[in-house]
């Protein structure tokens, strides 16, 4: 019998990320976990075998953390099949009010993180033909009123995901990413919590509701799948219809 196969998750320790950790433990993969606070990391584990995961304390913007982790990741488990980049920071606010510093931070996580993870993973998995699934953003293909900080991080999560997809499949591997709207994860509890700003966000969703991190944690899945083995450069919409809408109002109610 062949060793379970092996997904790395950063920013696992809470929302998308803890979603996508379950998953992949209940469907036997090996899972290491990866984020700044380890205690998080311990709380979404405490019930699992032991033998099956690995907490790794890991700041995505420090390169010798990615590599660190990446090695703990093989000598406990001797290969690395997927890798899943997750973690990321947001700041809402208008270009007069933002601080360089703020703005730097914002991209070194959020997209030079995900170029770190995958340069430090990239022998792993093309031994093994593995694949990559960022987590990018329906921010990261259109604009948001003060968001010009995330949208561009995001923006490049999307568009590194297309590059390499081209680089990648020569060598038998596939790079994709998911674009979800509002989940319900710390960065968006904010909004889940204020009656207000969460019908204004469900006006826009022609599903009408945000999405749960478990429903964006089995696309992740399905994308490292064997089922999806011909999907490559995707950046897939999770986002309940909103990208479906060219932006206009809505001028008739109802379905028929």
């Amino acid at each position: 019998m062949s060793d379970p196969k092996t997904v790395m998750i950063t920013g696992a320790g809470s929302g998308i990320g803890k979603a996508t950790a379950e998953r992949f433990y209940q469907e036997g993969f090996n899972v290491a976990l990866l984020g700044r606070t380890l205690d998080k990391l311990q709380a979404v584990a405490e019930s699992w075998d032991s033998e099956r995961y690995k907490c790794i304390k890991c700041d995505v913007s420090e390169q010798q953390d990615i590599k660190n982790a990446v090695n703990k990741v093989i000598n406990n488990f001797s290969r690395l099949d997927v890798l899943v980049n997750n973690a990321g920071v947001a700041n809402m606010a208008p270009i007069d009010e933002f601080e360089v510093d703020e703005w730097e931070r914002i991209q070194t996580i959020n997209s030079t993180g995900v170029f770190l993870s995958i340069k430090q993973a990239f022998e792993h998995l093309k031994a093994v033909k593995g694949n990559v699934i960022n987590v990018s953003s329906v921010s990261g293909i259109r604009g948001d009123w003060g968001g010009f900080a995330y949208n561009a991080s995001k923006g490049a999560v999307s568009n590194l995901t297309r590059a390499l997809a081209l680089d990648f499949g020569k060598e038998g591997m596939r790079i994709n990413a998911v674009a979800p709207s509002l989940t319900r994860t710390e960065m968006a509890q904010g909004i889940f919590d204020d009656e207000q700003k969460y019908a204004k966000f469900c006006e826009r969703i022609p599903m009408g509701r945000g999405a749960e991190p478990e429903e964006i944690a089995d696309v992740i899945y399905f994308l490292s799948s064997d089922e999806a083995r011909f999907v490559n450069g995707v950046v897939l919409p999770v986002d309940g219809g909103l990208s479906a809408s060219n932006g206009q109002p809505p001028l008739i109610t109802g379905s028929g």
